[in-house]
């Protein structure tokens, strides 16, 4: 019965006859010896799953199998037996069969299903939304659409009909605007001519040589912020200035403006140096507080070029004056630890808070929960103050009063702002002759780190000699622990952010490291001290990990002597003006070596610095009892906690 297909499986299972007497059957097993005369064997008893086998046997002989195989996985290869040594196969990818032998000599076949089909195009699901060129397209789930709507301007999936294609970009006189991801139209950066700033319309956005500026103290755009300064020693003979060294190969066009008005515009040839004198704010630098809140308090300096800015308070040489580098607002961020000094009757230290944006929203928290504080401005009697909104070049100057001391404030914003710190004029320590002016920006807490090398000034006129410091380390995190090598005296465990070791005067040079970022600032102390010629001045110190192998810098001509101290790893190659440098001394065991150079006043006061390794600088001058003292310039790269 088997063999004739009498029975109705085998017809289903398209057994039959080809015309020449031999019987056809379909059959599916994986593993198959196929003979045309005698018998076949399967011989893999697993029921494996590999790929279906379709056999189609013309023999005049009987198959003889010893098992069942059941395959089920696609594609189906057919082969087909025509006699001796003669086979061919082809590939099914939508047959799936199952054959089952008996035993000797007879076959028995059942289909279970002869054919599925899964090829072509599935229908996307109900409502979901497809783009077509520009026409929106709402799937009805059984390969139509419920509506299809032309868009006006793109079509974007899974947006649909939007104003524009997300994260493209496209310029509208001097704006770009970028497409955000509703599809939205949003203003993207202003090209600012006084930038040196164009649109294109290429690429939608600003290009010139202050666009994607690097973060460093190299920039195109600043405020200068005049501070508290003793009133007799303001006035138009006695200016307050900014010092612009143009870095570029390429005339630099410097506009000056306070809030609308313009107040200065002038030319800075390439590779030099350009002093422009600016009016006194008479509400932020007049008497000895309270805190305020100066509407456009703050210049807003623009320059065509990359350049770099110093400011001096004020730009004589004189018994009290500080000076500070500036750092351009594409590097400022809204978290900035502060130092100052303390408060010395009736002379208050003072933190200032710049906005580079409107509707700047600061915060101010004071250290120790509260220090003694002139309130105004939207500050309290204890130096804290929550939610005071500047705009575009305000400035709050916080004032201290008798006993406080504002160094350890945290000043945190909504948006980017400036922060600089200072004194209006002191004695370091407390008690030695004479007092001077202090101020130095704070650098973002972002560029801050973990590791500093400190090192003294030289001494005037004796430069063989070093002249002592006082210095602070300020923490910026709740339980920061510090470590000196070599050791030096103090308290190695600051409780709470905002805390500071003060360590005595000394000379000593040395590193100090933490588990926690921190701020590392440098007093000279007072004439009065014995330690050769100048009264205080403040630095901010320079972590390694922000050196640089190049900087162009400007020292004020009218000083007795300037100098630019080199903190450089050992054996490096450094000139200043071109001249190497062959002064070093080691610092101890810290893989670093210091350098105290002494600048020529003969030239416009333009100076640079060049390395085969990265190196740190500072800039100062001396007068009797006078003094200024600032970073030369540093790399503001973000550093992780």
């Amino acid at each position: 019965m088997r063999l004739l297909c009498a029975s109705a499986l085998l017809t289903l299972a398209g057994c039959g006859d080809d015309g020449t007497g031999n019987v056809t059957a379909t059959v599916s097993i994986s593993t198959t010896t196929s003979t045309s005369q005698g018998t076949s064997d399967t011989q893999d008893p697993t029921g494996s799953t590999t790929a279906p086998t379709t056999s189609t046997t013309e023999a005049s002989g009987a198959s003889d199998s010893s098992d069942t195989t059941t395959s089920t996985t696609s594609p189906v290869t057919s082969s087909t037996t025509e006699g001796p040594g003669t086979s061919t196969s082809t590939t099914d990818p939508s047959t799936t069969s199952t054959s089952t032998t008996d035993g000797p000599g007879t076959t028995d076949a059942t289909t279970d299903a002869t054919t599925t089909s899964t090829t072509g195009p599935q229908p996307c699901a109900e409502d979901t939304l497809q783009c077509e060129g520009n026409v929106e397209k709402i799937c009805d789930g059984m390969g139509g659409f419920k509506s299809e709507t032309p868009c006006p301007e793109v079509c974007a999936e899974p947006l649909g009909c939007v104003a524009c294609e997300p994260g493209t970009s496209k310029c509208e006189g001097n704006q770009a605007q970028v497409c955000n991801d509703q599809g939205e139209w949003v203003a993207g950066d202003t090209c600012d001519p006084l930038l040196g700033l164009t649109c294109d319309a290429n690429f939608g956005q600003c290009v010139g040589a202050c666009a994607n500026l690097g973060t460093s103290y190299i920039g195109c755009e600043y405020y200068p912020v005049v501070t508290q300064q003793l009133d007799v020693f303001v006035g138009p003979a006695n200016p307050y200035a900014v010092a612009v060294a143009n870095t570029t190969a390429n005339t630099a066009t410097v506009t000056v403006h306070r809030g609308p008005n313009q107040v200065a515009q002038q030319m800075v040839a390439a590779n030099s140096v350009a002093v422009i004198t600016l009016p006194w704010v008479t509400q932020l630098t007049g008497g000895t507080g309270p805190t305020v809140k100066v509407t456009d308090g703050a210049y807003r300096l623009r320059s065509t070029q990359p350049v770099t800015v110093y400011q001096f308070n004020p730009l004589n040489a004189d018994v009290t004056n500080d000076a500070s580098l500036m750092l351009p607002v594409n590097t400022w961020t809204g978290n900035y630890l502060a130092a100052a000094w303390t408060h010395w009757s009736p002379y208050p230290g003072f933190i200032s808070i710049t906005a580079h944006q409107d509707g700047t929203v600061v915060n101010v928290k004071a250290p120790k929960n509260g220090v003694p504080t002139q309130a105004g401005g939207g500050i309290d009697g204890q130096g804290n103050g929550n939610n005071i909104t500047l705009d575009d070049g305000d400035v709050l100057q916080i004032t201290s009063a008798n006993g406080g001391d504002p160094t350890g404030t945290i000043v945190t914003a909504n948006k980017p702002i400036q922060v600089l710190g200072g004194h209006d004029c002191t004695q370091v320590p407390i008690g030695t002759v004479a007092c001077d002016h202090l101020e130095e920006s704070m650098f973002p807490i972002e560029a801050l780190a973990k590791k500093y090398i400190v090192a003294p000034p030289v001494q005037v006129p004796n430069n063989a000699l070093e002249k002592a410091v006082i210095v602070r380390v300020v923490a910026s995190e709740d339980n920061t622990t510090l470590t000196f090598t070599p050791d030096q005296p103090g308290n190695k465990v600051l409780a709470k952010a905002g805390d500071f070791l003060e360590l005595a005067q000394s000379t000593n040079k040395y590193v100090v490291e933490a588990d926690k970022k921190i701020l590392v600032t440098e007093y000279m102390v007072g004439q009065g001290a014995n330690y050769g010629t100048s009264d205080p001045a403040m630095l901010v110190a320079v972590p390694s990990e922000q050196f640089r192998s190049s900087y162009l810098f400007y020292a004020q001509t009218g000083w007795s002597a300037n100098f630019v101290d080199i903190i450089a790893p050992n054996n490096s190659m450094v000139q200043v003006d071109g001249a190497a440098v062959n002064n070093f001394a080691a610092i101890g065991a810290s893989g670093y070596s210091l350098a105290h150079v002494k600048l020529s006043n003969a030239g416009n006061g333009s100076h640079t610095v060049t390395s085969n390794n990265k190196v740190g600088i500072s800039v100062y001058g001396v007068i009797d009892y006078g003094s200024y003292w600032y970073p030369g310039g540093l790399d503001l790269d973000v550093i992780p906690q």
